[in-house]
């Protein structure tokens, strides 16, 4: 049986369809059918059902996949533990937010550079990844982490402020208190809260406004060009200061800082390929007066 045949198997399997496994292992297309047909033909067992929208599981699929992709990461482990020199090989890909691409951009290409054999396929986007289903071995996730069945460490903090434009504040003033908030135009990701604290006690308020967007950024040019207050990281934020088109603004009260996390799916074994870009991204980021980050991985679905 042989090894290519297996993770052609699990990426059909975890894409749903040929055409996208091939799209995920940058292969033809013949080349994956021709190994399902071939590990189908050695096994004596129909695997999939092929639709016009792709490819189902069979019953003997089913039983099948979970024990492929389990052989596929002991090989990969093996391959690891006596590579020479602690080398990485094969490809790691890896799904994180565009708002913050240009912050990790310089510990990924530092990753390849360490690892001339390990291929890295990075993709950016400010919508919501389903990691397993579209064939990533881990995200950064820069947020507030919903529950899941995901595995997630976190490797750092954000801080996050309030800001306005000086054009803004001029026109309609800045608030002084979470009361205020309400008599403000705000910008925001989308319907949410801000929840402040005096070091005494905490303030929820819902902020409302016409201008919301997914990216960071724009929420950024948008409260630069005096559409409203915005709740965001420091980060992203100091660029539009030291310009002088944003300026903090309710400064006796904080916001709770973001983490950064590195997220994976569910496995009992975690690829060494991702260990040592966690380390390095936890390299970059805790000498940055970030929160330090916690050193074991974790669920994130609750009871």
């Amino acid at each position: 049986m042989e090894t290519e045949d297996l993770r052609a198997f699990v990426e059909i399997a975890d894409a749903g369809g040929i055409n996208a496994a091939a799209r995920r292992l940058g292969l033809a297309k013949s080349i994956v059918s021709r190994r399902l047909l071939r590990l189908e033909q050695e096994l004596g067992a129909e695997l999939f059902v092929r639709t016009t929208r792709g490819a189902v599981l069979t019953e003997a699929g089913l039983l099948f996949r979970d024990q492929a992709a389990d052989i596929c990461s002991r090989l990969d482990a093996a391959r690891e533990d006596i590579s020479p020199n602690g080398e990485l090989r094969g490809l790691l890909r890896i799904a994180g937010p565009s708002s913050f691409g240009m912050q990790f951009a310089p510990t990924l290409t530092e990753l390849a550079r360490r690892h001339p054999s390990l291929h890295v396929h990075a993709r950016f986007s400010d919508r919501y990844v389903d990691l397993a289903a579209e064939g990533f071995d881990c995200g950064i996730r820069v947020g507030y982490l919903p529950d899941s069945n995901l595995i997630a460490r976190k490797i750092g903090s954000l801080p996050i402020r309030l800001y306005a434009s000086p054009d803004y504040i001029r026109e309609n003033g800045a608030p002084d208190s979470p009361a205020d908030i309400g008599n403000h135009a705000a910008i925001t990701p989308g319907a949410n809260s801000w929840t402040f604290s005096d070091g005494a006690q905490s303030f929820t308020v819902h902020p409302r406004g016409r201008f919301q967007a997914d990216n960071a950024y724009m929420l950024a040019d948008a409260a630069a060009a005096g559409l409203g207050v915005v709740a965001m990281a420091e980060l992203i934020a100091n660029h539009y200061v030291e310009a002088g088109t944003l300026a903090p603004i309710m400064q006796s009260y904080t916001l709770p800082d973001i983490g950064i996390y590195i997220v994976r799916p569910p496995s009992q074994y975690t690829p060494r390929k991702v260990k040592v870009l966690t380390e390095l991204l936890v390299e970059t980021f805790a000498p940055a007066d970030y929160a330090q980050p916690s050193q074991s991985w974790a669920f994130l679905a609750h009871d």
